[in-house]
């Protein structure tokens, strides 16, 4: 089985592309259940226009998955961190 060919620069842009996207959306599921109809909108508009480029760059190229697997793992992460630091977790 050949591998196929891997253009780096696009390996990042989609590792990036579906961090970032995956932040956006961390961000939008935060404004709906704040009931915050305008964040909420706007995010969710964000987050189709930003995953529309790794969408396009990894169905050309099987490889490209896996790249959008890790920027996806980055983005939940780092929202995640910086949704704590914004507004830390109440224990009761």
């Amino acid at each position: 089985m050949d591998l196929p060919n891997i253009d780096p620069l696009i390996g990042i842009g989609v590792a990036a592309s579906t961090a970032i996207t995956d932040a956006v959306y961390v961000f939008f599921n935060a404004a709906v259940s704040e009931r915050r109809r305008v964040a909420a909108a706007s995010w969710s508009s964000i987050w189709y226009l930003l995953s529309a480029f790794a969408v396009i760059s990894y169905t050309s190229n099987w490889a490209y998955v896996a790249f959008a697997a890790v920027g996806a793992w980055i983005g939940g992460f780092l929202s995640i961190t910086v949704l704590n630091r914004l507004a830390p977790v109440r224990k009761s």
